[in-house]
Formats: C-alpha cells, sequence, structure tokens
C-alpha cells in the first residue's frame, strides 16, 4: 500500500512558518514642534520683551519714577522689612499707595540679583507666561495655524508692548493669571478657572471686580452648560471680589496711608463720562478693532474688561484715558481670548458672510499686529541703537559711582533706577526735613537756571558743593 500525503486539513504540526506580525517603527523622538508652539513663542516673546525693557533701562530711558518705587519695595521685603518707600516720601509704607503685596514673590530673586533688571526679567517672564495659555487655548478651539497667527497677534498687541516699555508694574502678574483663568473657562474648567482669578485681590486694589465679573461669567457659563452645582461658587468668589475691593480702598489702604485715606480713590469720580471723550472713544477702537475685529463683542468674556476701563474713564487723571502707559495690558488676554470664544461660535454660524468673516479674521489680526508693531516697542529691536548705550550714559554713570553705597540721596526720574539698589533715595524736593548727603538730578532741559540756589531753596540750613555736571546731569554733594 502506497503511503498517502497527508491532507491540508490534517491536524499535524505544518512546517510552513506562519505569518509574522511586523511591529511599527519606534516613533521619532526628536524635538517637534507640534503642540510646542505656545511654549516657544513664550520663550521667543520673553527674550524681546527683555530686550525692549532693559535696553531702555541701559540707555537711561526710563520716564517716571515707577521702577525706583517698586525696587524700593521689593528691596525691603528681601531683607524681611516692611515696604518702606521713601521715594514717595520718608517712612512711606507702600501698601497704602497701591495694596499689592503679590510683589513679595520678587524678593527671594531680588535678593540674588539686586538690580532693577531683576524686576524688568521678571516682568518680561510673566507676560510671556501669559501667552502660553492664550495660545493653547486658540490653537484647540480653532486649530494651529489660525491659533498660533492669534497667539503672535497676543503677544505683539499694543497693549503688552506699552507696558513693557514703561518701567515695572504690579499688573504684571495680573496678566498671567487672567489668561490661565479664562484658557480654563473656555475649556469648563470652572473651578479652575476660579482658583486662577482668585489670587488677583492681592495684585492690585481694582483687580478685585476683574475677579467678580470673571466669576459671574463663569456662573453663566457653567449653567448652560450642565453645571448648576459650580454656581454657588462663582456668585460666592463674585461676592468675595467686590468685598474686597471695597475693604481694600476704605479700610486696608487707608490703615498703611499717613494721611488715613487712599490718594487714588479721591481720583476715581473726578470727571464725567463725556470729559475727554475723544480720547477715551479712540482707546475703546484701539482695544476692539486691530486686536479683534469688533468681534470680541460676541462673547461674554468681554465683560471683563469693564471695571478697568471704568475706573479709567471716570478718573480726573488724563494719563488713564488714552493708550499709553500700562494700563491697558490686563486688558489684552481679555479681548484675545474673548475672540477666540467668539470665533470658535462664529464659524458655525448660519450666515455666510460671518462664517467667512471668522475664517478670514486671525489672519487680519496678526497682520494688523505685525503691521502696528513697526510703530511700537518691538519694532525697534530691528535697529541697531536698540543694542548700544551711548558714551553719554555710560559717563553719567561714572558720576554716580561716586555717590557711596548707602548714602542719602534726593533725585529725580533720571538717576533713580541706578541708585535705588544701593542708596536710600527721594524724589527731589520730597525729604520732608531730611538733609540727605548728596542731590542728582536731570537738568537736560535746564529746568533749573541756578543750581546752588536751587540746593540751598531746598536745604536753606545746609552747604551743597558740585561735584560735577555731566550731559547735563547735576550732582552736588554735601559739605
Amino acid at each position: 500500500m502506497v503511503p498517502t500525503a497527508p491532507s491540508p486539513s490534517s491536524s499535524a504540526p505544518s512546517l510552513i512558518p506562519g505569518p509574522v506580525a511586523v511591529s511599527s517603527p519606534p516613533r521619532d523622538r526628536r524635538f517637534s514642534l507640534e503642540r510646542r508652539e505656545p511654549y516657544v513663542l513664550a520663550v521667543v516673546l520673553f527674550v524681546a520683551y527683555t530686550a525692549v525693557s532693559v535696553g531702555r533701562y541701559r540707555r537711561m530711558g526710563n520716564r517716571s519714577w515707577d521702577l525706583g518705587i517698586f525696587e524700593q519695595a521689593v528691596r525691603a521685603y528681601a531683607h524681611f522689612q516692611a515696604p518702606i518707600v521713601d521715594l514717595k516720601g520718608p517712612g512711606y509704607n507702600v501698601l497704602g499707595d497701591h495694596f499689592s503685596p503679590v510683589t513679595i514673590l520678587l524678593a527671594p530673586f531680588y535678593r540674588v540679583f539686586p538690580s532693577p533688571v531683576t524686576l524688568l526679567v521678571a516682568q518680561a517672564a510673566l507676560f510671556a507666561l501669559s501667552a502660553i495659555p492664550v495660545t493653547r487655548a486658540a490653537t484647540r478651539l480653532l486649530g494651529r495655524a489660525r491659533g498660533l497667527a492669534l497667539g503672535v497677534a497676543y503677544g505683539l498687541s499694543w497693549g503688552l508692548q506699552r507696558a513693557v516699555d514703561f518701567d515695572f508694574h504690579e499688573i504684571c502678574f495680573a496678566v498671567p493669571l487672567i489668561a490661565f483663568s479664562l484658557e480654563a473657562l473656555l475649556r469648563h474648567r470652572w473651578r479652575a478657572a476660579l482658583l486662577w482669578a482668585l489670587p488677583l485681590v492681592l495684585v492690585k486694589e481694582d483687580q478685585g471686580l476683574t475677579l467678580a465679573v470673571i466669576a459671574v461669567v463663569v456662573a453663566i457659563r457653567a449653567r448652560r452648560h450642565g453645571s448648576p452645582s459650580v454656581v454657588p461658587y462663582a456668585v460666592a468668589v463674585a461676592s468675595f471680589g467686590a468685598v474686597a475691593t471695597l475693604l481694600t480702598f476704605t479700610m486696608i489702604i487707608p490703615a498703611f496711608n499717613t494721611a488715613g485715606a487712599s490718594d487714588y480713590l479721591s481720583k476715581v469720580g473726578g470727571a464725567g463720562p463725556l470729559t475727554g471723550a475723544d480720547i477715551k472713544i479712540r482707546t475703546v477702537l484701539w482695544l476692539l478693532i486691530p486686536t479683534s475685529g469688533l468681534l470680541a463683542l460676541r462673547s461674554p468674556l468681554l465683560l471683563a474688561v469693564l471695571p478697568t476701563l471704568c475706573w479709567r474713564f471716570v478718573s480726573s487723571d488724563h494719563h488713564y484715558w488714552g493708550t499709553d502707559w500700562h494700563y491697558s495690558a490686563v486688558l489684552m488676554p481679555i479681548v484675545t481670548l474673548a475672540l477666540v470664544d467668539a470665533l470658535a461660535t462664529a464659524r458655525h454660524s448660519s450666515r455666510p458672510w460671518l462664517r467667512s468673516y471668522a475664517v478670514h479674521l486671525p489672519t487680519a489680526v496678526v497682520a494688523a499686529a505685525l503691521a502696528l508693531t513697526t510703530m511700537l516697542p518691538v519694532g525697534t529691536l530691528t535697529e541697531a541703537d536698540a543694542y548700544r548705550v551711548p558714551a553719554g550714559v555710560r559717563a553719567v554713570e561714572k558720576l554716580l559711582d561716586t555717590i557711596p553705597d548707602g548714602a542719602t540721596v534726593e533725585s529725580n526720574v533720571g538717576p533713580i533706577s541706578r541708585l535705588t539698589s544701593r542708596c536710600r533715595v527721594f524724589w527731589i524736593g520730597r525729604a520732608k526735613g531730611l538733609t540727605p548727603d548728596y542731590i542728582v538730578f536731570n537738568n537736560a532741559s535746564r529746568w533749573v537756571k541756578d543750581v546752588p540756589g536751587y540746593a540751598r531753596q531746598l536745604h536753606p540750613r545746609a552747604r551743597y558743593e558740585l561735584k560735577g555736571v555731566i550731559q547735563g546731569y547735576v550732582l552736588l554733594g554735601r559739605i
């Protein structure tokens, strides 16, 4: 009998190997920009902001005494002392000026690097940090390209650039807090949104009202999206923000103020809404058109700009009304994220013109930001002079270096930031009976015609001799 070959259906083990599973190739672990754009953008903005603010400092281009004021306060915190700011008057506690205890967070850094540059770098870092939540929210809701475009537009917004270019201010802490809070709100992370906004009451006395409005928006959104349990918490936070503002203005600041009142509260209500109406209207238009193409008006997040705009517009101080200085920085994350919120819904509108407008608006907004930057501080970084220190400035610094550490000095804007880290500095004419060791001031405009006579006018019982005059800076020492 001839043996037969086994049938294919035989249960005997097959000599032909089965299919081999091919494993997928390992993922490329090299650095990829995907999902890292917000962080890369923040680093680029940090470098640009630092170059602008530190460059101005190196050129002695400071335009106010604010950098000196905050340095005196942070310097005191760094040495575990009360935040006495002699520039506002001998023994003046800065908490009686603005309630900004948040600046104590800079004390450890200042203790290691005791320089006004530390404050400027910290401010640049905080502003740049705020671009991360703004860009993340935009890319999540609108896609990578449009989200990154709005992130760039935010980072180059005129409000942030003006603030970077104008010394140091405590509101640099408010900007990232607001940005992270509104990002969480757009992600429906209601409690996180409230928690991010809560520290605003420690940044500045008026920010409690911004906290209150953000909490109201959280309550509205949470209820609409099926989270009614969040509403009581949001209402409680809104109440806390409003009460904190009231108590800060009426009790906390007066308790630290030598006059027993808030100097700035007296300015509120000093001007009618129509006073300076042309300036105020321009500010509103600047706030809404180049930054959002007016579309931000479709989002309730925009309500958060009202507290800041209201106190500015009813103040008797005209400096608050316009687009200069640092006052609009806290509004930039609100307007940009309100735009993101509006775009996310407008793209699905039943109206074709609105859908088309929403699709093209991010490109227009970033184009406007780039165009305006040519006239704003970051645009100066394309000029060689932005990185040079004039010989005249070095000569003035040599003159100021002759003032010994620990000396008492009476000064005006120009020399202040070169002295507050190592001397006790008073604003010129505000020493209040104290006789400083030195008087130094910028007299380039020749606002003082008789320098010796001016010194006698300031301190009739003291005698001062002229130590030097360089580039219009005058130094006198007590004999």
